[in-house]
């Protein structure tokens, strides 16, 4: 009978959606003795990978609960087929990702301040920050309080499942999508092109994989092509920006920035990036709605259906992801 290691942190409603005939390990988060399980449902949490992986026996496949497996391939053998989790998040990443493009465009950090504040009069800063953003001196009438997505230029690199269900949300707000990934395909330019894009985007949209070769791909160069004014968001690993760069560029009002990653993470007590201008910043929060690990339960069930049946797997990851 094929054992099945899931957390003990796992609803075990959610178990009910794993198939019969399998017997069940329910794998503490401090494990104190091991366990023999064929089938391993990786928690997301990192700690809890490392806690349990020592305790763990005759592990043939490891199913991620994230897309991104870097975590997890500097911990297992080769000889354990790893799985990731893509296309699992695509919902609440790319909801996050549209959500936080907004917010930066309607200024909604500034509105915050004005609230807390009840100085009805503040909201004319908003046209201060404009103008300091954009190098735009006109006397606009009347003053500017918002912008606005529609017309925008997206450029979105990494085109995966995610990048592809981030496309579909911005669609509908009139904008025109450029798109780089590691491989050119229609309608789809090779990441080496990233370049000749930056200048003409005004919002940079970061969903790539952490791998070898996305660690600081955006860096000093890359942030002095962009647009003045320019957002770049970061879904993706905090070390596809070269943290000091980054810093730099917002400090000097170059670019705006909204992110949900950061190199290094967790952001520690005092870090420049937690009071640098021109940044909004999430602590990792993008995927983790109440549907996280439904949605995960449903595709490590698929999974494991799949490698009782003896059908391939998919999601099956070569090389760095």
């Amino acid at each position: 009978m094929l054992k099945v290691g899931v957390s003990e942190a796992v609803d075990p409603e959610l178990f009910r959606l794993l198939p019969e005939g399998i017997s069940l390990e329910v794998l503490p988060t401090e494990p104190q003795r091991p366990t023999e399980v064929d089938f391993w449902i990786a928690p997301p949490w990192p700690k809890h990978c490392t806690q349990a992986w020592p305790w763990l026996r005759g592990v043939k496949v490891a199913q991620s609960s994230l897309a991104g497996v870097d975590g997890l391939l500097k911990l297992l053998p080769r000889e354990v087929t790893l799985c990731d989790a893509r296309g699992v998040h695509n919902i609440a990443t790319a909801e996050w990702v549209v959500g936080i493009i907004l917010a930066a465009l309607k200024y909604l950090p500034l509105y915050e301040d004005v609230q807390r504040a009840g100085v009805w009069k503040r909201r004319f800063e908003a046209q201060k920050l404009y103008a300091e953003m954009h190098q735009d001196r006109r006397p606009l009438y009347p003053g500017v309080t918002v912008e606005e997505l529609h017309g925008k230029r997206v450029l979105i690199v990494g085109y995966g499942s995610i990048g592809q269900a981030i496309e579909q949300r911005l669609q509908p707000f009139g904008v025109q999508i450029d798109r780089v990934a590691r491989t050119a395909r229609d309608g789809v330019a090779a990441v080496g092109d990233l370049r000749k894009f930056l200048p003409q985007a005004d919002i940079v949209i970061l969903i790539v994989p952490g791998t070898s070769e996305t660690i600081g791909m955006i860096g000093a160069e890359e942030l002095a092509m962009m647009k003045q004014g320019a957002l770049l968001v970061n879904a993706a690993r905090g070390s596809v920006v070269r943290t000091d760069a980054f810093i730099a560029a917002l400090q000097s009002g170059r670019i705006r920035a909204a992110i949900d990653v950061t190199d290094p993470e967790p952001l520690p007590d005092g870090h420049p990036l937690w009071t640098a201008p021109n940044l909004i910043l999430t602590p990792h929060i993008a995927g983790s709605s109440p549907m996280f690990m439904v949605r995960v339960m449903e595709f490590a069930a698929q999974q494991v259906a799949r490698y009782m049946r003896g059908e391939p797997l998919e999601n099956v990851v070569t090389g760095e992801y």
